[in-house]
């Protein structure tokens, strides 16, 4: 099922799929130099050697083949340069050193950043203990791969496929169980074609992925590669707080608006401080656990800012949630691109309605200047001398206080999110900033010192409160579907085609 010609704010934007309207040939760009207007589709092996060629020393990628010389943690064949041990199987080989020292799961787990939960294969302790380096050693990168290899990770029989939850326009994605932990997770199986390769945002997402690890982005747990498929296996998450504000009849808790956003300015305060810009952020892209722990998802369409290019497309993010600059067509942008967006979803979850649902570019502007009044030369300087501005030639007209459309937002939540929705890139707050702003004062001191990969759950006393308009959620692996593109699209209401249709009516107050 191709989704890519549903309409904007439609379950077809995918978090895990990332299949966003456009397609592959504007996110192909800069992968070689400038922009390019047909998609390079290129292996993996390939593809990913032309990203680590863009990246720092030290901070490489890779990707995980069947085949054990690839191993499952995307290493590259060559041993560690801290190392000299170069042997295939810790189980075939007898270290030269023999002092042995019993080991304990707790030790591997640490040696070769396990999950805590990993049930390792029977007689893997001493194995492990008979033929590992000294722990005060370094461990060499073929020894760890296959290490992982022994465990399971990197193959296809680790898995067990629960459901079919759907087909996207390049892959399938199944509910699934891992016989490692016990775990539900989500493969999302890319089809790779003989002549073309892997599609290119699946090489960005994995590339991308491996090295973020945050509490609040979406975890890749596992990838295997196959002559036929590349496989990403995901933690599973059964809703996105798209699917979240459903279930509360769009009348989110104010306490919990807070706790959601410091997540989602905690997440991309991680990716902007690696110089990563996630560029597709929105509602759907979004995931929520059980727990209420916020994850960024669908990185498809980020951008490491490292990787020289010419100039980034400005036919990147979701139009609702797309800032001015890049509407007017703008391709020299940096981190403030995601914070006009977190603007827009921090609007939408305390009133329950998109700000700018807008069908056109040209609407889309219309109504931002509706609400945030016609930009003149002391609010945007330079926009006078816009061509594309004044191609448009809107009307003037005058801002309205945002607290006018949001009358459930208090006064530090109204500034924070004035600082979030400036016409100019560079006044925007960071994401930085923007967690120390006094609006999350009431949250406490502890969640502004957590370790990355801390949930802002494990601090006593934050937890989520009842939220006034919540029902049951209905068809939940449904929502999992979407989440990786390929649900049915009767399964989800969302907006109208015509979002003008919608109640939403920037001249009356919330009903939230």
């Amino acid at each position: 099922m191709d989704m890519s010609n549903n309409s904007q704010g439609n379950s077809a934007h995918a978090s895990w799929m990332g299949e966003s309207k456009g397609g592959e040939s504007r996110i192909c760009e800069g992968m070689r130099t400038g922009e390019r207007d047909t998609p390079l589709r290129l292996s993996p092996f390939r593809m990913l050697r032309m990203l680590d060629s863009c990246r720092p020393p030290g901070n490489r990628i890779g990707i995980v083949h069947e085949n054990v010389k690839m191993g499952s943690d995307g290493e590259s064949d060559q041993a560690s340069g801290t190392s000299s041990d170069e042997v295939h199987s810790p189980v075939r080989v007898r270290m030269r050193n023999n002092h042995h020292r019993r080991i304990s799961n707790e030790d591997i787990n640490k040696r070769l950043s396990l999950p805590a939960d990993i049930r390792l294969p029977e007689g893997y302790l001493e194995k492990f203990a008979m033929n590992s380096p000294p722990f005060d050693k370094p461990m060499s990168r073929r020894l760890r791969r296959a290490s992982l290899s022994e465990i399971g990770f990197g193959k296809l029989e680790t898995y067990i496929k629960l459901d079919k939850l759907g087909e996207g326009t390049y892959a399938t994605v199944f509910k699934g169980r891992s016989k490692l932990t016990d775990n539900l997770v989500a493969l999302k199986e890319i089809r790779l074609e003989h002549e073309e390769g892997a599609p290119c945002t699946a090489i960005r997402e994995v590339s991308l992925l491996k090295d973020l690890k945050h509490a609040n982005i979406v975890t890749l747990h596992d990838i295997i590669h196959t002559d036929k498929c590349l496989t990403l296996v995901f933690e599973y998450l059964e809703k996105d707080l798209k699917q979240y504000m459903d279930d509360c009849g769009n009348i989110m808790s104010v306490h919990n608006v807070k706790i959601f956003l410091y997540q989602l300015l905690r997440g991309l305060a991680y990716c902007h401080r690696r110089k990563v810009l996630h560029r597709d952020l929105k509602p759907q892209n979004l995931l929520i656990s059980e727990k209420g722990e916020l994850k960024l998802a669908d990185f498809g369409l980020a951008r490491a800012k490292s990787v020289p290019t010419k100039t980034y497309s400005n036919e990147v993010v979701t139009l609702w949630y797309r800032p001015p600059d890049v509407l007017l067509g703008s391709t020299e942008y940096s981190t403030p691109i995601d914070m006009w967006g977190v603007g827009c979803i921090f609007y939408e979850m305390i009133t329950g309605r998109p700000l700018f649902p807008g069908s056109t570019v040209e609407d889309e502007l219309h109504l931002i200047f509706r609400v945030l009044g016609t930009p003149t030369e002391k609010t945007w300087p330079g926009i006078t001398t816009s061509e594309e501005f004044k191609t448009y030639n809107f009307p003037l007209y005058r801002a309205e206080p945002l607290v006018n459309h949001a009358p459930r937002i208090d006064s530090d939540g109204h500034d924070l999110l004035s600082k979030l929705l400036q016409f100019e890139a560079k006044n925007r707050v960071s994401a930085e900033d923007a967690l120390r702003h006094s609006y999350f004062r009431s949250l406490g001191e502890q969640v502004q010192t957590l370790p990355d990969t801390a949930s802002i759950f494990s601090v006593k006393g934050i937890q989520l409160q009842k939220d006034p308009g919540k029902r049951s959620s209905v068809h939940p692996e449904s929502m999992v579907a979407h989440k990786l593109g390929s649900a049915p699209s009767q399964y989800f209401q969302r907006e109208t085609t015509n979002p003008r249709a919608q109640s939403h009516n920037l001249s009356s107050t919330s009903t939230g």
